[in-house]
């Protein structure tokens, strides 16, 4: 399949997509007759060998695919939503954001998908923080986990991607989105309470530390469009959580790169010794909460470990969340 040309203009001034430089006709990223003879080597495998597959990067992907797919029906014993798979994150002092001599580089690189100077130099300047251990979830919170904090609290944060706000069983294990900040900030307070653990949402700098230790991309220094579900290779949806091994980063987490963008605790402000950017993420409030790590309905440019983002009030921004924990 042939995915159209990429924006050279500003995506938020296209439709959605033209911003994902899809054509007007029909698009298919996964062959249904490939999925069905994975189907047919998988029916019958144990939810545990399912789970074992879905990871496996000896496995093409409509086996990994298929593998989490009959997960999300058969129940994923990777999934629990009373406690997550969290992955310790040692202390150290992280060198965060970008250096100012590498923006126009930077900008260059992705300019055929409409990045534009400003966006990258919000990365800008490159500084130390000093982060202390904790733990990151694994995975992104599924619409699994984010039901039943639903059912619980009667919560009126209903993911736009539910259609009619109707839980997806099929895409159990799959990442949610889209939800706004204050949704994930609810769903870590409301964990905490319910487990008796401190969870919370990670800060920028803790993101970007356990993300890639320095990296560009959580895999590596260059963009691999089969680490991550990007519109560069993925299926044009989401995903089951971990089915691109390729993409894991430094310490193991998956989905760094690609399926949803997950939210931060901090508000987009400028790092020490930079200049505020006034972008088109400034539509209706002061400032925004920033997000972090690309999804699937964008370029490979929001993977970079530095790059910050936020949500745009189109349907084309799948913004997600994960789970930090204080140690």
């Amino acid at each position: 399949m042939t995915v159209g040309s990429a924006p050279t203009a500003n995506p938020n001034l296209l439709d959605d997509r033209a911003a994902m430089g899809l054509p007007r006709t029909f698009v298919s990223r996964l062959d249904p007759a490939d999925v069905r003879a994975a189907y047919r080597r998988l029916s019958g495998t144990s939810p545990a060998g399912l789970a074992e597959i879905a990871e496996d990067r000896d496995r093409p992907f409509a086996d990994r695919w298929t593998a989490g797919s009959l997960l999300a029906l058969a129940g994923d014993p990777r999934i629990d939503p009373d406690s997550p798979a969290m992955v310790a994150i040692p202390g150290g002092r992280a060198a965060i954001g970008l250096r100012e001599a590498d923006v126009e580089d930077v900008t260059a690189q992705w300019s055929h998908v409409g990045v534009r100077g400003e966006w990258i130099a919000k990365e800008t300047p490159r500084h130390p923080v000093d982060v202390a251990p904790f733990r990151l979830a694994r995975y992104p919170v599924t619409n699994l986990e984010y039901r039943g904090f639903l059912a619980d609290t009667s919560a009126e944060w209903l993911p736009t991607s539910w259609q009619f706000g109707v839980f997806p069983a099929h895409l159990a294990n799959h990442p949610v989105w889209t939800v706004p900040p204050e949704a994930a900030d609810a769903y870590a307070a409301w964990l905490a309470r319910r487990t008796g653990r401190p969870f919370r949402l990670p800060t920028e700098a803790e993101w970007e530390y356990a993300a890639g230790a320095g990296r560009a991309y959580p895999w590596g220094e260059t963009f691999a469009a089969g680490a991550a579900n990007t519109v560069e290779q993925g299926p044009l949806s989401t995903t089951p959580v971990g089915i691109y091994p390729e993409g894991r980063g430094p310490f193991g987490l998956s989905d760094m790169g690609g399926n949803v963008e997950e939210y931060v605790s901090d508000d987009y402000r400028p790092y020490p010794g930079g200049a505020f950017v006034a972008d088109d993420l400034l539509t209706d409030a002061e400032s925004y909460r920033v997000a972090r790590g690309g999804s699937f309905t964008r370029y490979g440019d929001l993977t970079r470990c530095s790059r910050r983002h936020g949500w745009y009030r189109k349907p084309i921004y799948a913004m997600g969340f994960r789970l930090a924990e204080d140690v």
